[in-house]
């Protein structure tokens, strides 16, 4: 039985391997999943070109990857945001041909035994910051702010942080008026709500994460996913931000603080917030050597 499952399996990476896609574009070995496909590594055959494919079976229940496609595009030409070849359709798959980047934050906080130093942390923050600002300025929100979605560049740009997995983002306020969409109080929960404020938030909790190795509701236990939902937005609505940030520079607060207070429509002063971590950088008199 075993035996005929691995060859099936087999079969299919075989059968992946052989689909061009895009004309130009040969698939390789899988190298990841995002929250709508997998990700395989694939070349350029006219150029030896490495890039990355992300597939969606056609018959997918809630299609996402054309959406996601769009997303990009409508976000292409940002620092930090991968380049979108090609998007289409080949045989099963709903295709996207992507930058291929290299390891995500997570991937290095497991290499670096779940601890980053401040210094590495300050620097994160830095570069996060600004790529949340860029895509808050062309109307979106990302609403899966997590270290999986962060991933660092290859070859020159190997210290530039990336920003991927668009599956969730949604248009916040109308491009051409720059309205802010209506508050819904019960939004459900996909990623997050609906608001700047929440992106903020969320890096927020990844940077204390990399600070101390976990988070406080990491681990709760519910019988549905639904109910864990609930206990851990409970956690983070109930958990002061002070006990949250015990024992880190209290740049760490004020930025909470700052957040948190927030109101959903309002325009975050993203500088502001890049200047607690800067002035916390000088203070411990770090030497620069980020970049954008």
């Amino acid at each position: 039985m075993n035996n005929s499952v691995s060859s099936h399996h087999s079969k299919t990476d075989a059968k992946m391997m052989d689909l061009r896609v895009g004309k130009k574009y040969r698939i390789g070995r899988k190298i990841g999943s995002g929250s709508f496909g997998d990700i395989y590594l694939g070349t350029n055959v006219i150029s030896g070109e490495e890039i990355a494919i992300k597939l969606e079976n056609v018959k997918a229940k809630h299609p996402q990857l054309e959406y996601e496609a769009k997303v990009y595009k409508a976000l292409s030409g940002g620092v930090g945001i991968p380049f979108v070849r090609w998007y289409g359709t080949e045989c099963d798959y709903n295709a996207m041909v992507i930058d291929l980047l290299g390891p995500s934050l997570e991937d290095l906080f497991n290499y670096c035994n779940r601890k980053f130093t401040y210094k590495t942390v300050l620097l994160l923050a830095d570069q996060l910051i600004c790529r949340i600002e860029y895509i808050h300025a062309r109307c979106f929100i990302h609403r899966d702010i997590k270290p999986d979605n962060f991933l660092m560049g290859i070859g020159r740009r190997g210290s530039q942080v990336n920003v991927i997995d668009f599956g969730l983002a949604k248009r916040y306020r109308d491009p051409r008026t720059h309205a802010h969409i209506p508050y819904r109080e019960n939004k459900n929960l996909t990623g997050t709500a609906r608001y700047a404020r929440d992106d903020l938030e969320s890096l927020g909790y990844v940077l204390i994460y990399f600070c101390r190795g976990s988070l406080p509701w990491q681990g709760l236990k519910a019988a549905t996913k639904r109910q864990k939902y609930d206990r851990i937005m409970e956690k983070k609505m109930t958990i002061p931000n002070d006990v949250l940030t015990k024992g880190l520079p209290d740049k760490f607060l004020e930025y909470m603080n700052y957040v948190k207070n927030l109101r959903f429509d309002d325009k975050p002063n993203y500088a502001y917030l890049r200047n607690l971590f800067r002035d916390l950088f000088k203070r411990e008199s770090y030497r620069y050597d980020y970049t954008t």
